[in-house]
């Protein structure tokens, strides 16, 4: 479905050239639920608008389909929600969904897709009046008219109440069980987490880890432990490892509450990036070993 290769962009020139992307190599097959997990900045944003071809790559090849980006967008293969822009505040929601249906040779029924958006008690309020989080919805919809191969989503519910993002996430599943592919851009981990079923992380504008939920949360282990009045984690590259550092820490006697867990998709996103995954843990990173960015 996508096929990257070699795909770097930057922006700007000489010494005010920015990277933003810094050769990613990266295979998307039919029917999986692949989330870009990455920070703010880390490339997510541009790497989506090179694959529905917003932009050109600086270097590198980006085939959607096994053609160019626009030609697969050509031919309504392709669906997209993005963060912000493409709805006239004017119209209603059921409208909107009706003038963009007009484009589209067989598109899907309005009211099949105002049911599966969660917009049915809304088609005839004004997009001007919705909230933030409905006119998400109203660009999800405005994705599924044309039942597309593949949907690129952008943080997509950005806005959404807690029941409006599982309610979204239930009918992405679905899609994908349909045999669509969906790759969806986000920065909070627990969506990420929690729905995907392949996690791709991005760090300044490089893939630095590829593979399930599990396979990431499994490889390695967590030590928790408090010292000096302040609580301290650690992270170990496997079982080995973690006994090794457990015994260190045990002999030491200002440690004290040493606790040992599998490392989590979090853990593991902390330990290659560096960045605060978006919700407090109480921890702080005092004794890092084991890392490994491969």
């Amino acid at each position: 479905m996508i096929r990257i290769t070699g795909l770097t962009r930057s922006f700007g020139s000489g010494e005010r050239t920015v990277r933003a992307l810094g050769g990613v190599d990266l295979t998307v097959r039919r029917g999986e639920l692949v989330a870009l997990l990455g920070p703010n900045g880390a490339g997510k944003s541009t790497l989506v608008d090179l694959i529905l071809g917003f932009t050109t790559p600086t270097t590198g090849t980006v085939d959607v389909f096994g053609s160019t980006p626009r030609a697969a967008i050509a031919a309504q293969r392709v669906g997209a929600v993005m963060q912000t822009g493409g709805l006239l505040p004017d119209l209603t929601v059921a409208m909107t969904l009706r003038t963009i249906a007009a484009a589209f040779p067989d598109p899907r029924d309005i009211d099949e897709v105002l049911d599966l958006a969660d917009l049915g008690d809304l088609r005839s309020r004004r997009v001007g009046k919705c909230s933030g989080g409905e006119q998400q919805r109203i660009r999800f919809a405005l994705a599924l008219i044309g039942s597309p191969d593949l949907l690129i989503l952008d943080e997509p519910t950005a806005g959404m109440d807690a029941a409006s993002r599982h309610r979204f996430w239930d009918t992405m599943a679905d899609r994908a069980a349909e045999g669509a592919t969906v790759v969806f851009a986000t920065h909070y981990l627990e969506e990420a987490q929690n729905f995907a079923r392949r996690i791709v992380m991005l760090d300044h504008g490089q893939v630095i880890a590829d593979g399930t939920p599990e396979e990431l949360g499994d490889d390695g282990r967590v030590l928790t432990y408090a010292r000096d009045g302040a609580t301290h984690t650690a992270t170990a590259a496997d079982a080995a490892a973690s006994d090794t550092l457990a015994r260190e820490l045990l002999a030491d006697p200002a440690v004290s509450d040493l606790r040992i867990a599998a490392r989590t998709v979090e853990d593991a996103f902390l330990a290659l990036t560096g960045h605060d995954t978006g919700h407090d843990t109480g921890h702080d990173t005092g004794h890092d070993t084991g890392k490994d960015r491969s």
